[in-house]
């Protein structure tokens, strides 16, 4: 009895990191042989609050908005894309479709404003299910003027808090997040330029593949758009004058994980965006972010290092709409199952390094 109350004393007075890195190293390996699977378990474990940890009932959510920056030309794609792309994924076309269904994914688009995108809907198995979030016909052209109102922003942050909510109520305790929309790697460079003050050159890159002139026409753009309001903002007016619905959607989904034992998988720059805004609202989102991969997108590889972070993948990705997450997916599964089902040295006889 004093050896079993001992035991229990240690286990709530060492931190649950340690503990994991401990059961990892009596595993029937070379302590760290595993490299960043051991460093996944341990977030993993962490995160959900278990030394065994499971990943329940996974949700793979897509935000899709459209936005007002587009009618400048700072995509390689007209606006209508948006709707097209949402219809695609509601019939199972889309690569996230085909990913989603490999890895046995549930896969919701959320639309939180696409333009033409009203009376959609999905027509049946292997196709995403379809969540209308609407906070308008996609945002204003914030070149000219604020992307969002106050009202809508907060409405649209609200939105992806119960979303996340509902999910993790009904059982999930992971999810993977992607976006689509056109003129969306616009709005995301413009933010990230502004929280970080980075030049604006850094932080815009090609997008959907806009060639040299589209790329020099976005920066242009972007740069009337970041005169237009050069004050100091914090993340929610930054939101307000130069965001997405879908990015602050994205923002509200994440704020509400990591409030719970819950696990967010990134996918690629503008999810990861959103998740420093998150955390410039709410310090302490980041250490409950797993990023999938590093895209191809130009400031995603700075981002990545502002945030103190390693990504999982890295395969000269691009596409959003949650791909790299969901390619990451059996990487996470793998991390746990190595963790719950390997002998350790001592159950199975083997000799550790130090007998």
């Amino acid at each position: 009895m004093a050896s079993g109350a001992a035991t229990a004393a240690r286990g709530a007075a060492v931190p649950l990191a340690l503990r994991l890195r401990e059961r990892l190293d009596r595993l029937t390996k070379p302590r760290g042989s595993l490299g960043v699977l051991e460093d996944l378990a341990v977030q993993i474990g962490t995160v959900l609050e278990s030394e065994q940890p499971r990943l329940r009932d996974p949700q793979m959510l897509v935000f899709a908005a459209d936005h007002g920056i587009a009618d400048d030309g700072v995509s390689a794609y007209p606006k209508a894309v948006t709707a097209q792309m949402l219809a695609n994924y509601l019939r199972g076309g889309a690569a996230i479709n085909v990913l989603a269904r490999q890895h046995g994914l549930a896969l919701s688009v959320v639309d939180a404003g696409v333009q033409g995108a009203a009376g959609l809907v999905g027509d049946g198995a292997g196709a995403a299910s379809l969540l209308s979030r609407r906070i308008g016909d996609g945002t204003r052209n914030f070149r000219l003027e604020p992307a969002m109102s106050p009202r809508q922003c907060e409405a649209a942050i609200a939105a992806g808090r119960a979303i996340a909510a509902q999910r993790i109520e009904a059982g999930s305790n992971v999810l993977l997040l992607g976006e689509m929309g056109i003129g969306n790697t616009a709005s995301a460079a413009l933010l990230l330029h502004r929280l970080t003050d980075w030049p604006l050159e850094a932080c815009v890159g090609r997008g959907t593949g806009v060639d040299d002139a589209g790329l020099r026409r976005k920066l242009a753009r972007l740069a009337e758009a970041a005169a237009r309001r050069p004050q100091p903002l914090v993340a929610e007016a930054l939101l307000v004058e130069f965001g997405g619905f879908e990015i602050a959607m994205l923002v509200g989904t994440m704020l509400e994980a990591a409030a719970r034992p819950c696990l967010i998988v990134v996918d690629g720059f503008t999810v990861s965006v959103a998740a420093l805004l998150a955390e410039r609202i709410a310090p302490g989102v980041v250490p409950h972010c797993v990023f999938s991969h590093r895209s191809a997108e130009r400031a995603h590889d700075r981002l990545l290092s502002q945030l103190g972070v390693r990504p999982l993948l890295d395969l000269a990705l691009r596409l959003g709409e949650g791909s790299g997450a969901a390619l990451a997916w059996p990487l996470l599964c793998a991390s746990t199952a190595l963790l719950a089902e390997m002998a350790s040295f001592e159950s199975a006889g083997v000799s550790d390094r130090g007998d």
